[in-house]
């Protein structure tokens, strides 16, 4: 081939990683004897290894809380993991102090994001059920499109409460119908339109021969799509020559319906007065997003988002043994998804928290 001329080359690359193998680093704390006095000094260890003869790295502690938190392996899984694939053959009881430290390590965080979500201009809020052992719990959160806030407490104001940002809240609280949330008289609120269009459409499911349910929903569906057109055009509220026959429709279909299902005697009502009473009632509550289309939103699918990792976590990993256990994770797990809205990995997050290098929230507070 000594006369054949180079016309180029083609090309393939393969990815891989390097096999994990655990490491041991060995540290000497020096010791000397004064030849005058026979005084014994002995070097400083590092703070990271002082406490005990031996003791895993702050690699494998992310790894470990990475897997429990963020990928819902359950902790004797999470052990079995780390030693056939690094070769550290750590203990299931090892895996679990884990999660309690990183809780700790991320203190600093939890509260300055505790302190912004108390400052945002729209806050989303939401609950769902978990488990301790046999015992049924609660797990809340308040969280914006760039911090999450989870935390462990009851079905009540108290249990929401409990996290610490509802009781100084002044802005825009978007949330479900449950009466535990009407209780912040000095916050405004915003129904999710999603809740309300799923009421919608079972009631015209339950009254097929009426209008008004199809009436409000289209209604609600269109104020939605004329409220992303403004925000898309920088406007700060819909044309009123836009909005008007919309909300005629809406008003009219209330009326309507009101007219088909009048009151019953005593308290309990039917489902479909009790829906046409509340969007009535509550009717700055139900369009406040048609108000401000430039910062409030329809639907509170933000904290239903944040919530969906608990049903992962129950349905994977089963539920928490202790009540450590079950208040350590919401708490790793709103600094991991803080974190994830700001660009970084969790595994990054968590790392850097357990190597002294601590994400914290840019304070901001349009959060």
């Amino acid at each position: 081939m000594s006369s054949a001329d180079s016309i180029g080359f083609s090309r393939r690359q393969v990815r891989d990683i390097p096999l994990v193998t655990m490491t041991v680093t060995e540290y000497r704390a020096h010791r000397c004897r004064c030849g005058g006095c026979g005084q014994v000094t002995t070097a400083t260890l590092p703070q990271q290894v002082a406490g005990s003869p031996s003791s895993y790295g702050p690699n494998l502690r992310a790894l470990a809380t990475y897997l429990l938190v963020f990928q819902h392996v359950p902790v004797e899984r999470c052990a079995r993991l780390i030693a056939d694939v690094t070769g550290a053959r750590v203990s299931p009881g090892w895996v679990s102090s884990v999660l309690s430290e990183a809780a700790t390590l991320v203190a600093g965080s939890i509260k300055l994001i505790r302190a912004l979500l108390t400052l945002a201009h729209v806050l989303h809020v939401d609950e769902t059920s978990t488990r301790i052992g046999t015992t049924r719990r609660w797990l809340h959160v308040a969280c914006t499109t760039t911090l999450t806030l989870l935390g462990l407490g009851d079905r009540s104001r108290d249990g929401a409460n409990g996290l610490g940002v509802l009781p100084g809240f002044r802005g825009v609280l978007v949330h479900d119908s449950l009466s535990l949330y009407d209780g912040y008289p000095d916050a405004q609120h915003q129904l999710c339109g999603s809740h309300l269009v799923r009421e919608l459409t079972a009631a015209a499911e339950d009254h097929r021969g009426q209008r008004w349910p199809e009436q409000v929903r289209w209604a609600l569906a269109e104020l939605n799509k004329q409220a992303a057109k403004a925000r898309a055009d920088g406007l700060t509220e819909i044309p009123p020559e836009r909005a008007k026959v919309y909300l005629e429709s809406f008003h009219h279909g209330i009326r309507v319906g009101l007219s088909l299902h009048p009151r019953a005697p005593g308290r309990k009502q039917s489902p479909a007065r009790n829906l046409l009473e509340r969007l009535q009632r509550r009717v700055g509550d139900v369009l406040r997003f048609a108000d401000f289309p430039g910062w409030v939103p329809f639907t509170n699918n933000a904290a239903e988002r944040a919530l969906r990792p608990v049903k992962t976590q129950v349905k994977i990993s089963g539920c928490h043994q202790s009540e450590t256990g079950a208040a350590a994770w919401p708490t790793v797990r709103s600094y991991l998804d803080s974190a994830r809205k700001h660009g970084l990995s969790a595994f990054e997050a968590i790392h850097r928290a357990f190597t002294g290098h601590l994400w914290m929230p840019p304070v901001a507070l349009d959060a």
